[in-house]
């Protein structure tokens, strides 16, 4: 089974970036909610953002992030640590649950990025990650 999952960054004016991502590794739904949440990160400082708001649909995700669940997982507490590290980039940063039902964009995202039929629409960045991304103090990306 192809894991994959999606990506809209809404910026203002209502400019949309949308990411489709596609897992070329064993990665359970957990570790596509945080993939997808680093992607939109990254992006979001790439693009110069000062505050974010991210949203998710994934209860664990976003209890562990918010600190009301714990990461007792060692790849769990590996990405919420990262996640501490990349939300000191933004002024403000907000990390929201969303019901599923009003998540349909970014499903629609994840089965195009799994359907292996992307390359032909214009405004979606589609991106395959070979591996799962690895946290050392080597490559953590520096934070402002």
């Amino acid at each position: 089974m192809v894991v994959s999952t999606g990506v809209i960054l809404e910026g203002p004016n209502g400019i949309l970036i949308e990411l489709a991502l596609c897992f070329a590794f064993k990665a359970n739904n957990n570790q596509a909610e945080y993939e997808a949440l680093f992607a939109g990160i990254l992006l979001a400082r790439e693009m110069g953002a000062q505050s974010l708001l991210a949203k998710s649909d994934s209860l664990l995700v976003t209890g562990q992030v918010t600190g009301e669940y714990q990461a007792k997982d060692p790849q769990m507490a590996a990405y919420l640590k990262y996640v501490q590290i990349l939300k000191k980039s933004f002024a403000m940063f907000e990390f929201v649950h969303v019901p599923r039902e009003q998540n349909a964009r970014v499903d629609l995202l994840a089965k195009l990025a799994s359907s292996g039929k992307g390359g032909r629409q214009r405004t979606i960045i589609q991106e395959t990650l070979r591996t799962p991304r690895t946290f050392t103090v080597d490559n953590l990306v520096e934070v402002h």
